[in-house]
């Protein structure tokens, strides 16, 4: 296989819990159907073999149960058949370690931050794309809502990828869940 025709193996989740709120507490988020669907979307574009919403909730898990159901066998499935193949390969679990368990693939985890974590193996975006592509290891990328993972949570993953940053002077770093998924993935996952 060339190496413009590698595809990297990848799986990505979007942690809901341990998650800080504005106020630095530590809560669960809510899964929203935004997450879902466009995670998806973007994820089936670059090639990621699996999508996990992890949340300890079982009312949470349920609710994406029923939004793939309605998209994947329901109605939804015969109104939108790009949508049904997009949500192929979203996956629920109620912690990462499942996630990680349930992909079964030894892969190096990797959480992103919008700002820098110490006391954490740190990955510039080219390196952990060679990373990927030159030494082909599978990644596990996470991803967290709310106000972000906890320092002390990134730090019992194998690394963080470097922040996403804003124009200068402002260094502006407040994207939604969803542009930071769909930029990584670019970066990553992208054909240059």
């Amino acid at each position: 296989m060339s190496a413009d025709t590698y595809v990297p193996r990848m799986a990505l989740g979007l942690l809901h819990y341990p998650i800080k709120d504005r106020s630095k507490k530590i809560v669960a988020t809510n899964i929203t159907n935004f997450d879902i669907h466009d995670i998806a979307r973007a994820c089936t574009v670059y090639g990621v073999e699996r999508y996990y919403l992890i949340h300890p909730m079982q009312e949470q898990l349920m609710f994406v149960d029923r939004v793939l159901d309605h998209w994947r066998l329901g109605e939804g499935a015969k109104f939108n058949p790009s949508r049904k193949r997009a949500l192929t390969n979203v996956h629920t679990a109620t912690s990462f370690e499942a996630a990680v368990k349930d992909w079964g693939v030894d892969c190096l985890t990797v959480g992103t931050h919008a700002q820098p974590v110490e006391g954490t193996l740190h990955y510039t975006i080219p390196a952990l794309r060679d990373e990927m592509r030159v030494a082909k290891k599978p990644i596990f990328l996470l991803f967290g809502t709310g106000s972000g993972m906890t320092d002390e949570y990134m730090q019992g993953l194998d690394a963080v990828v470097e922040s996403i940053r804003g124009a200068p002077p402002q260094d502006f770093r407040h994207l939604s869940v969803r542009s930071a998924v769909s930029i990584y993935l670019d970066r990553l996952m992208g054909p240059w």
